[in-house]
């Protein structure tokens, strides 16, 4: 069952920095980044190794180093920000989960005590037929 239209998280209006953070989170999140960061990371270390002139760094590649940390350092409170409001709409979720469950239950117990008043009719009126044979 699919939540209704009205619920918070479809209501909102997100800032600009949110909607960032779930896109950065989106694309840094996938294959095609990771494939592309090991291309070129590779080719930094290919072209720093064999290079003929202007190595501009060289082995142990410290400024390859600071550049991804330099990208860590940024990613990670972005990724936490995108799990942040993940987690808050998985909470939204889960209490319209819950109220769903209630309603549902609250509808079999009802439907239970039409079937019990059923059975007893029946018992009653098989009485009656046995009685009046």
């Amino acid at each position: 069952m699919d939540p209704p239209e009205n619920l918070p998280w479809t209501r909102e209006k997100r800032t600009l920095g949110q909607i960032a953070a779930d896109k950065m989170t989106e694309w840094v999140g996938s294959w095609t980044f990771i494939f592309l960061l090991l291309l070129f990371m590779g080719v930094w270390i290919a072209v720093n190794l064999y290079a003929w002139f202007m190595v501009w760094d060289p082995y142990p590649f410290i400024l390859l180093n600071f550049v991804l940390s330099t990208l860590a350092a940024i990613q990670a409170p972005i990724i936490l920000m995108s799990q942040n409001r993940a987690a808050e709409r998985d909470r939204l979720m889960a209490v319209y989960d819950y109220e769903v469950d209630r309603r549902a239950e609250a509808e079999v117990a009802d439907m239970q005590r039409d079937l019990d008043e059923i059975k007893e009719m029946l018992r009653d009126l098989k009485k009656e037929i046995r009685r009046r044979r």
